[in-house]
């Protein structure tokens, strides 16, 4: 391991970053010099900004992946090398703004109807009553599971926030049913084969990818696709908004309001304007005469 690779991998872990990010930075930067066989130290924002090209241009990433990119390069050279450069320097691509799919009530059931494995069924019914990311679901413990006040606990979310999910009876029961069958040893609720981790979120990816396969449906169904079903049917039983972000964990409300775009009875229980503009006026009944005595 080179001097600089070690300090970047202790700036981050200064920083507390993730440890996906931290592996993903090391990663981008690593394919970097190796693209130009130099070391980073020695290459410019000119080099940073031919590398983005031929990441776009000839290896055809995502922009997500680019943008990655550009945040692993923007940490080495602003924080771990203190080059006199700032933010502006590292432009990024543009992000095309997509709305989330999301599977109708009878089509997640549909899907639930496919689910092998009994682990593999909880962990994703998790993510749909509880709208969890993957990565959350995988790391439940015993001690988040709060069934008296019907809670469950997040721990170290994105952005390593805490935060309480819902925890409904039925899912209360599935992960009950699921521990009296499996005896899980703490603290994992969904231990690994492995010593001392949890269950790793590719395992479930991959049964995940298998039940859509099964179930026929034409939307690819992922658990990140459970998670915004889970959003997007409160959304249609008139759950306000904040509530939703706070479940969700969304740092900001503009995140959780994208789910009024693809909620088909959001959209159509609201009145147009113009409705109300060209609406005719009611029509009052004529008013009976008197008969005269």
């Amino acid at each position: 391991m080179t001097p600089l690779r070690q300090r970047m991998i202790e700036d981050m872990r200064i920083r507390n970053l993730a440890t996906t990010t931290q592996r993903s930075y090391i990663h981008y930067v690593s394919e970097f010099a190796r693209h130009f066989n130099r070391s980073p130290q020695d290459l410019d924002l000119e080099a940073v900004r031919q590398y983005q090209l031929y990441l776009a241009q000839d290896r055809k990433l995502s922009p997500q992946s680019i943008n990655t990119f550009v945040s692993a390069v923007q940490f080495l050279y602003l924080t771990t090398l203190e080059m006199p450069w700032e933010a502006k320097d590292f432009p990024r691509a543009r992000l095309e703004e997509k709305l989330p799919v999301v599977l109708a009530p009878d089509e997640v059931h549909r899907f639930f109807d496919h689910v092998g494995g009994l682990k593999h069924r909880a962990v994703l019914l998790t993510c749909y009553g509880a709208g969890l990311r993957i990565s959350e679901a995988v790391a439940v413990k015993h001690s988040d599971i709060d069934s008296k006040r019907m809670l469950l606990r997040v721990e170290h979310g994105k952005g390593a926030k805490d935060r309480y999910a819902m925890l409904s009876p039925c899912l209360l029961e599935v992960l009950r049913a699921y521990f009296r069958i499996l005896r899980p040893a703490e603290p994992w609720l969904f231990p690994s084969w492995r010593p001392h981790l949890h269950f790793g979120a590719g395992a479930v990816q991959t049964a995940c990818r298998e039940a859509w396969q099964r179930s026929g449906l034409g939307k690819r169904v992922t658990p990140h696709m459970l998670r915004h079903s889970f959003a997007t049917h409160l959304l249609e039983r008139g759950v306000d908004t904040r509530v939703i972000q706070a479940l969700l964990g969304h740092s900001r409300i503009d995140t959780t309001a994208r789910y009024t775009a693809v909620s088909p009875a959001t959209i159509s229980a609201t009145k147009s304007p113009l409705d109300l503009l060209l609406k005719p006026a009611p029509s009052h009944p004529p008013k009976s005469k008197r008969s005269k005595r």
